[in-house]
């Protein structure tokens, strides 16, 4: 049997809020919260492992009992996160008031044209110099290897290649499992740093 379950059906058997926001002000919020890190488990706690300790401490698991529990554990972990997001929101408020259709534009064309561009010498550049390193062949990856997270192959061994900056930011949701390359920019050219 097969069948989706929306977040509102799953809210309606939780006995949860009806949290329904305004078109795109979830999204802000959460890019916001990316640039702000108001939720890292350093500031509201490591979800993934309190909630299991919440349920194995009670036999009446419900939204009321935990919202108890983890406040009681974490009281000002909720108004710390919305303080660092809102912050931020205030930022993005402040920015959006300076993008006119001229600076979408050039944002699309650096985009396209310069990063495309610098992206695809570097990549090309890197699978070079690890490749004669190797005493191998490189190769570019595929469109459909480059799904995968895949830049490229020396040899048999797959690579992504990043910018040292990839590392700061919070790419939590994207798995790559092939060897990955870092790389910084220098005044004298790159600095790489392959990921053992």
């Amino acid at each position: 049997m097969t069948f989706i379950l929306s977040n509102e059906e799953i809210q309606k058997i939780n006995g949860g809020k009806d949290t329904s926001f305004p078109k795109y002000t979830s999204q802000l919020i959460n890019w916001a919260n990316q640039n702000a890190q108001g939720t890292r488990a350093r500031i509201v706690g490591q979800m993934s492992d309190l909630f299991p300790e919440y349920s194995e401490q009670t036999e009446t698991v419900s939204i009321a009992d935990w919202q108890t529990w983890y406040l009681e554990r974490y009281p000002n972990a909720i108004d710390t996160a919305a303080d660092k997001i809102y912050g931020q929101v205030e930022n993005l408020k402040s920015a959006i008031k300076l993008i006119d259709r001229e600076m979408v534009k050039l944002w699309v064309e650096d985009l396209v044209i310069t990063k495309t561009y610098n992206g695809l010498y570097v990549q090309t550049a890197i699978l070079s110099a690890i490749a004669t390193r190797k005493g191998a062949e490189y190769r570019l990856a595929t469109p459909s290897e480059e799904s995968k997270g895949i830049d490229g192959f020396v040899g048999d061994v797959a690579y992504s290649i990043k910018s040292d900056t990839y590392k700061t930011m919070n790419r939590l949701s994207e798995q790559i499992n092939v060897t990955i390359v870092y790389y910084t920019k220098t005044k004298t050219g790159l600095r790489v740093e392959i990921e053992e």
